[in-house]
Parts: C-alpha cells; structure tokens; sequence
C-alpha cells in the first residue's frame, strides 16, 4: 500500500513521479487499462494470424511459426486475465512489460526467419514499427525504459535483417542502402512520435492527478468549512432555527452577486416561534459591578469566561439553554426547543447549583460576591431580530415577570412565582417570597413569590479542603487576582475554540484541555493540535484519493457505468460541460502540427529513397509541403512575426489569428483535417498515379534522377509495400492530434482505411514470385492488409481511451472549479457569521490560519457608548388572538431594529459598531476598530470624531423611525443616551460566544438613556 504522504503543493511545486499515490493514481488511470488495451489488440491478433495460417499453410510445414504464436497467445490471455482479476500485480508491471516486448520481438523474428531463403529489407517492418510504438503509448515503462526498448527494437531490425539480406540476397548495394534508410526513418519516425506521445500523456496524467488532489482537498476544506459553520451558527443560534438562517445567509449572497437584486417583499424575515410551557430564569451576580472597576481588561474577561462557562456547563446538565448574557446578568429557558415536562424542576435545580457554585468561589476567595435568581414560568417568543449581531432572544410578559423576580430576589436565594411552584409539585420546599414587598410591579400585579429551600444547606458541608489559612494569605492580593486564580482552575473552555477542532480530534483535545493547561503551555497545545490537524487532514485526503483510484479502476470507457458519461459515446450527461468541453483551449496544439510536419518530412524522404523521381512525385509533394507551410505559418506566426507586427497592419491581424488557433474550434478543426487529409492523401498519392504504367517503368529520365535496378517485379512490391508504411506513418500522425475531436479521428482514420484497403487490393500486377507456394507471413498484400488493420484498430482504441482521459480531466477541472465556489460560498457565510457575532477586528483575531488563542480582551482610553430604546413599545406590545399572541408586535420591532441596522452599511457610520439589542433597546459603540497603542498619537478632535459621528447616527435613527411611524400608522418616538470614556472589550461564552463592552462609562449611557426625555439625545 502507498505510503501516506503530504499532499499538499502548490502551483510551483515540481511534479513528483516517484509518488507512491502517484504510481497508484497512474496505474490505475493509465497502465493497468493500456495494458489490458493492448492484450487485447494482441491476443485478437495472434487469433487472427492462427486462423489464416490454417486456412493458407500446412501446419507441419512451419511448426516454429505456429509454437511461437500459440505460446505468445497463451502468455497473453493468462496475463490478461491475471490483470483483469487481481490488480496486485502493480508491483510486477515492469516485468509483465518486459515479457510482453520479448514475446512480441519473438514472434516477429520467428515470422521473419520461416523457412524459406528469400528475405527482404521491407519483411516486418510494420509489425516492429507496432512494437516500438505501443512500447512508448500502451506498456508501462518510464521514459528512458522505453526509448533504450524502442531503439534496441529498431536497431536489432536493421542490423539482423541487413546482415541476413546481404548474406543471402544479391540485390544492388544502391537500393539495399535507400531500402535500409528508409527503414530507419521509419523507426527513427515511430520512435520520435511515439516518445512525444509518451511525454504528453505524463503531463496530462499529472495534471489530471493534481486537479484530483487539488478537488479533494478543496472537498476536505468544503467539509470542515460546514462542520465550522455549523459549529458557528449554533454558538449563536440553537438548530431548531440555525438552518433557516443560513439559508437566508446564502440566498442573500447569491443576490450580492447577482448585481443586489431586491426583495419584492415588504417586510424583512421574521425568525420568531412561539413556545408554550418554559420555564425562564434571570440571575445576577451581586457585587460583581464593584469587583468589575478593580479588574484589569483579562481579568475581567477571563472571570466572566470561566464563571459563565460554569454556568454553561449548570445549564447543559440541567437542559436549560442560555439566552444571553447582559452584563453580569445571566438568563435562560428550560423547555426549549422541545417541550420538556421538569422544565420547572430543571430551572429550579439550576438556580440552586449556580447559587452553590458563588457560594463556593465566595468561601475559597474570600470576595463578598452572591448570585440572586429570579423564576418565572409561562409562554415566549423566541428567535432573532434584526440583520446584524444576532442573539437569539426571548420575548413575552412572562419573561418580563421573570427579570422582576430577580429583582426583586434575594441573594443567594431562589426566588419563583406561584406558576412555578404549581409545576414543581412537591419537589422542592419553600417558604414564602414576599417578593410584593421589594417590587411595586409585583404588588400591583398580586404577584405571590416563594423561595425555594436547597436542600444541601440542611447538610453540614466538610471545607476541609478549603483551609482558612489559604484564604487568609490571599487577602493580601486584590479581590480580583484572588477572583481570576481560582476561577481559572476550572479550565472552562476558550472562545470559538471548538471552530478548530474536528471530529476526534475535537473531542480528544477538549476532554484534556483542562490536564494540558496544567502541565504543558498554551503555545506548546496550539503547536500539537496543529500538527494532529494536519495530520489527520493528509488521512482524510489519502483515504479520499484511495477511494477515487478505487472508482476510476470501476469506471472505464468500455463498461458505460458512469453518472457523469453516457454510455459508450461518453457524451457529458450535462449538456454545459459537453459544450465546455468541445470548447476547451488545446495547449499543445501548436506541437501536434509541427510533429505532423515531421511525419510528412519522413514520408517525404521514404519515397524519394524508394519510388521513382517523377515530376509528379515531386509536383504533389511540393503542393502538400506549401500547404503544410501555410499551416505551421499560421499556427506560429504569433511567434515568428511578433517584432513586424506593430509595422503592418495585415500581419498583426495574422498573429491575431494564431493567437486563437489553440482556442478557435472553427479555427483549428479546418487546420487540422486540412493536414490530416494531406497527409493520408500524399501517404498514397503517387501509387494511384503510378499503377497503370508498365511494369519497367521507373522514370529513370525524369528529374535527372538515380535509376534502381531492381527486377521488375520486385521494384513493384518494394513500392506497393514502402507506399503502405507511408499510410501507417499517416494513421500515426493523425493519433498525435492527442485532444483534437475523436470523432474527428475516427471518421478520417475509417475513410482511409476503407480507401487504402480497396487501392492495395484492386492492383494489377504480378506477384513476383508468381504462383509459387509462399508462407503467407511473407505475402505483402495479405500483410499490408492486417497491418492496415491492426493500425487502424489499435489507434482508434487508444484514440478512445485519450478522449477518456482528456474528459475526465474536464470533468475534474470541472468539479474543482464548482467546489471552489461553494467553498468561497462557505468562506463568505463564515465571515458574516462571525462578523454577525463579533466585529471584524475581532473575528480576524479567532479565525484564518493566524488564529489566536488567547482570550480576547482590549481596553479602549475613549470609546461613545449609546443607549437607543422605544419606551413605547413596551406599551404597544400586547398578547392576543388578534397580533398571533404578539408575534406582529415582534414583527413591527424587526423591521425597526433591521432599519436601524441597514444604517450601518452606509460609510459615515462605517466605524459604528452594534454591540447587541436588549428588548426594544439598540445598544452600539464608535471607536472600538480604533488599533490599541494608536490614541495617543491622535489629537484631541481626531480622537473624539466619533463622538460626532454616534450623534449623527442616534439623529438617523430618529428619522428611520419617524419614517416607520408613517407607515405603521404609530408614534413611537427614541429616547437616546450617550457617553464616551475609558471601556473594557471582550469575548466571553465558549458554547456561544458574545462580544460586549464593560465600564462605567457603559453604565453612564445607560443611565443617560433611562432618564432621558422622547425624542431627543442626552450626554455627558
């Protein structure tokens, strides 16, 4: 098995034959069906040749022949069928190679040296031409294996079958030497078109295993991207609400794309759904705004993280879930999504557990801190409102009851209502509340309140592992110092630090977080994960490459079993990419016509050696050399002309031209049959001119050219044969043309076939050996006849199997290019969702490949804090059949809220940022994108800017309300408090994380909202 190696590499990285997957990829894609491809081309061959055999020759007569070629049958169809079953058999490949080389040069020297002393030049020239062609396209050697193959073919040709013809024969040294060179160019031909084709097919396998590898990555990476946004949206979000979300998220971006198409709807989405049967709990920390103005910015932050992250963890064992975190208030809902029947008991023991953990921090610190709990029991709404920061939110005058019974609570103490305790039944002892007495809302709402007993304060707890000694030497640090260390030993876990895990290693790494903490540093953690990360990256895509090799071994082009081809003609099932594909640019088409250049300049030179020099001969390769020319001209006149063609105008539209043959199908198709054609017409043009004239005629006189004295009629045979490697040398030209249309190819290679078959078997001359008896593996015509054939069926199947790779590397060029985009769709809705929960300053802090992990804290020396509410709403907003139990009410309060956030698109307010909504008040801050370390280089009026900018944006929020009122037939009016000052910023929640601002200069704000006056704006 490959080893498990880094697949990861850019552009520039150098291609790595020697990878082991590689090898895999190759074998499987490439050599293992090539070589069944080309068994099979044999064992049908050798069938062939047995069969004429008994029909033309005795059997006892050429005994070697008839060995050889079973024996090559026999070894073909074992190794045939040994490929076909048990694909182990990569390692051996090279040996099968070798095997099947050898017993191909076997039966073609046994054909060639059968009894009989008459031997030619011209014997098994094709069949060796095949060898070292199939040697290059079809067997599994490396480059240089396959060139020292190929010449030690060709060499072993010329140089046995020289020795033998001038031993035996007495034919003139002139034409024995042109018959000798011939041949060579012939080889030398083969050799230079087959190794070109060996060089293309390598650097399109790797290209296509690059795509391959690049697509799964970018499928892993798609993965993990949808694993994160999950992850993401329900840190925001719970499930039941999250997905509709998302699909928001995209449908708007699709609508960015696609030039910001509007909604023909007048109303902004509504996530809202009603819940009946909850419980909801408010608790407060008191005395935490006193410890607050004594912390530093991590202090603070890392205290409220690990005391809600306990509260986190209350609320996960007690199927509660958090709503949010104002502050230092926490609050949230038992009996959602799903309806739970204890969602009272469930509120309740949480209450109590919270109540015991502040007990424990307050005993062990020494610091005068308590929790207050208020609950209340009854129906909400809950969702989302707004565009942007969502929070998922609860609405009701349930909810609002239950922030009055924290209030109105007392410390330390489970504070519920009478709705509460009829649910609880006798789970829990209380005692009364007289929350009346603490609250007016209360009282005037005859609201009766009890607090619940815990039943661990009639138990006598052992502290013994808290030794007052302990505490004692701690007073003499800050309460805050003292609050931070021990809150830090429960190792609650860091903001968004689950969005860079996956799968085991998630689950490996946060269960020993809290023991890493302990022994190892935060670098050292962030360090190792990484690694595993990456390591487990390179097995998600080795495993996922594996199963691609394992598909492409399934999928071939004979089998017809592929969702993506139709059937045999492997036609695209989507009709786009069958026009993509037909369309596709072809690189390497300016070679295809120089190497059909060559091939031409090699059948050039064959028969000017072998044929006699007529005026034709020269008249009609002279038409095809110019047509040839012309063509080369205009493929390379970008090139060759470049320099000259800002001077004339004509040339510079010529290079314009070859500047698009690789891209113009309507171009370079013409191009393409134009020499194509020529070729297979010059290959046997002058033998159709020639066969009528007598057989003594050789055009000695014509041209001034050399006379051949051979016998009359082994000069016609030499001829008719020589003409016929010419038409393959023409097949093989045409099999260059790698990625040009195979039907294209097919249809010329038949047209010619058919024509060459009729010319070579219509000829009206005498054998020269009359009617003598001859072994038929020596007769040209019924030779020329099988090699014609063996050519033609050899080349249109590897013509297929090509078409099949270049469709597959569209296809996966394809795929890449759809997942790219899906995976910067993914990117994108992770940017706004994480901007929807922090600033963008911030989320650059948690997310790409610099991520940190260290909390996030920052303290700001001038910050403007605004408090926006619609006092009126809380008037407006009633419960009944009429507004669906108030959810149009909510409805009315997301358009004012999304309106509000629409503001914030506009540039001027370009550094306002929304910190979150809290019922119908909009809370945002200016100044916070300002980089710490840089306030002071500022000057005054620079710095407080933003103070003017805030006061502009309450000012356009009055109008956007103004202009809701009209529509809505309403009067509601803003009430607008802003301050500015020193704040702390940070992130705090691990389960769902929440950007917020501390400080009093908040606090003030707040104030300065709360005692303002409708519809005007009041600051410091």
């Amino acid at each position: 098995m490959p080893a498990k190696g880094k697949y990861f590499f850019n552009e520039s990285d150098d291609c790595r034959i020697s990878d082991p997957l590689y090898e895999k990829y190759r074998y499987t894609s490439q050599q293992h069906p090539l070589l069944l491809l080309l068994l099979f081309i044999a064992i049908l061959f050798w069938t062939t040749l047995i069969i004429i055999f008994f029909v033309t020759a005795e059997a006892h007569s050429h005994l070697a022949f008839i060995i050889a070629v079973c024996a090559a049958l026999a070894v073909f169809a074992v190794m045939y069928l040994l490929l076909c079953m048990e694909s182990l058999f990569r390692r051996c490949l090279t040996w099968f190679g070798a095997m099947i080389w050898i017993c191909f040069l076997t039966v073609g020297y046994v054909s060639l040296f059968e009894k009989g002393s008459d031997y030619q030049l011209w014997e098994q020239v094709p069949f060796f031409l095949f060898i070292i062609f199939t040697v290059y396209t079809m067997l599994p050697f490396g480059m240089r294996g396959a060139v020292i193959i190929s010449v030690v073919s060709a060499l072993s040709h010329i140089i046995v079958l020289s020795t033998v013809v001038s031993v035996t024969s007495q034919e003139n040294k002139e034409s024995f030497l042109f018959q000798l060179l011939a041949n060579a160019v012939i080889f030398l031909c083969g050799n230079f078109m087959g190794a070109f084709h060996k060089r293309q097919m390598q650097v399109a396998s790797w290209d296509l295993y690059r795509y391959t590898l690049k697509c799964i990555q970018v499928r892993m990476k798609l993965k993990i991207e949808k694993r994160q946004q999950e992850n993401l949206l329900l840190s925001i979000l719970p499930a039941h609400i999250s997905m509709e979300m998302k699909l928001a998220i995209i449908e708007r971006l699709k609508e960015t794309n696609d030039n910001r198409q509007m909604h023909d709807n007048n109303f902004h989405s509504l996530y809202v759904k009603r819940h009946q049967n909850v419980s909801i709990l408010y608790a407060d920390i008191v005395g935490f705004t006193r410890l607050a103005s004594d912390c530093s910015p991590k202090e603070l932050v890392v205290m409220l993280n690990e005391l809600f992250g306990k509260f986190d963890q209350i609320a996960k064992e007690n199927e509660c879930m958090r709503i949010k975190i104002l502050g230092d208030c926490y609050y949230c809902v038992s009996g959602l999504p799903v309806s739970l029947p204890v969602h009272a008991r469930n509120c309740v023991k949480m209450g109590l557990d919270m109540c015991e953990a502040i007990k424990q921090v307050r005993e062990a610190t020494g610091v005068d801190i308590n929790m207050r709990v208020g609950i209340h029991s009854g129906n909400v709404l809950c969702g989302v409102i707004g565009l942007r920061k969502w929070q998922y939110d609860v609405w009701s005058h349930d909810v609002s009851l239950a922030n009055r019974m924290e209030s109105a609570g007392v410390p330390g103490r489970v504070h519920i209502t009478e709705a509460t305790l009829n649910h609880l039944g006798k789970a829990y002892e209380v005692e009364e509340g007289n929350g009346h007495l603490r609250d007016p809302y209360l009282e005037s709402m005859n609201i009766k309140t009890y607090l619940v007993v815990d039943p661990r304060s009639k138990q006598c707890l052992s502290n013994s592992h808290l030794p007052k000694t302990r505490v004692n030497d701690g007073l003499k640090m800050r309460a805050s110092v003292r609050m931070t260390r021990y809150l830090e030993s429960w190792g609650a876990a860091r903001p968004f630090a689950h969005l860079s895990h996956r799968d085991s290693v998630s689950s490996d790494c946060s269960s020993s977080q809290g023991r890493w903490r302990k022994h190892l540093s935060h670098r050292l953690h962030f360090i190792l994960r990484n690694s595993s990360q990456k390591g487990r990256m390179e097995e998600d895509i080795y495993d996922e490459m594996m199963s691609t090799i394992e598909g492409l071994s399934s999928t071939t082009p004979w089998c017809g079993k592929s969702d993506d081809f139709c059937g045999l003609s492997l036609i695209f099932a989507e009709p786009g990419l069958e026009k993509e594909y037909r369309n596709i640019p072809i690189l390497k088409l300016k070679s295809y016509f120089a190497c059909a250049s060559f091939v031409f300049l090699c059948i050039f030179v064959i028969q000017m050696f072998i044929m006699p020099k007529t005026a034709k001969l020269g008249i009609s390769f002279g038409v095809v050399a110019v047509i040839i020319v012309l063509v080369l001209f205009v493929c390379f006149a970008e090139k060759c002309l470049k320099c000259c063609s800002d001077q004339w105008p004509l040339l510079r539209h010529l290079c314009a031209v070859s500047e698009k043959v690789e891209t113009m199908p309507l171009l370079r198709l013409p191009l393409a049959v134009v020499t194509i054609a020529a070729l297979l017409i010059i290959a046997i043009f002058n033998l159709t001119t020639e066969r009528n004239k007598p057989a003594n005629f050789t055009g000695s006189n014509d041209l001034g050219a050399t006379t051949y004295n051979f016998e009359n009629t082994t000069h016609s045979c030499a001829e008719e044969t020589y003409y016929a490697y010419c038409c393959i040398l023409g097949f093989i030209a045409c099999s260059v043309f790698l990625q040009m249309s195979f039907e294209l190819k097919v249809l010329l290679l038949s047209i010619a076939v058919t024509v060459y078959l009729i010319i070579f078997n219509t000829l009206q001359h005498k054998d020269n050996y009359g009617n003598s008896t001859r072994f038929f593996i020596k007769e040209p015509r019924i030779m020329t006849n099988l090699y014609l054939v063996l050519f033609y069926i050899t080349l249109v199947l590897l013509a297929k199997q090509i078409d099949y790779y270049c469709r597959l590397d569209c296809l996966w060029k394809n795929k890449f290019k759809k997942e790219h985009e899906q995976f910067e769709t993914m990117e994108n809705v992770n940017r706004l969702l994480l901007e929807n929960v922090l600033p963008a300053h911030v989320a650059a802090y948690f997310i790409g490949e610099k991520r940190n992990e260290d909390w996030y804290h920052q303290s700001y020396d001038c910050v403007c804090v605004m408090f926006a509410s619609v006092p009126d709403f809380k008037v407006f907003y009633t419960e009944c059949d009429v507004n669906k139990e108030g959810l149009e009410c909510l409805r009315l309060l997301n358009e004012i809220i999304a309106d509000f956030d629409e503001l914030l698109l506009k540039p001027k307010f370009s550094g306002v940022e929304k910190i979150k909504t809290i019922g119908s008040t909009y809370m945002a801050a200016a100044g916070l994108s300002v980089t710490p370390g840089q306030e002071n280089n500022q000057d005054r009026e620079r710095q407080n800017a933003h103070i003017g900018i805030m006061v502009e944006y309450g000012i356009a929020l009055m109008s956007k309300l103004d202009g809701i009122n009209r529509h809505s037939f309403n009067n509601f009016r803003l009430r607008v408090g802003i301050n500015h000052g020193p704040v702390i910023a940070g992130v705090i929640g691990a389960r769902k994380p929440q950007y917020d601002i501390w400080g009093n200069t908040v606090n003030v704000a707040s104030r300065m909202e709360s005692t303002g006056e409708l519809g005007k704006i009041q600051f410091v």
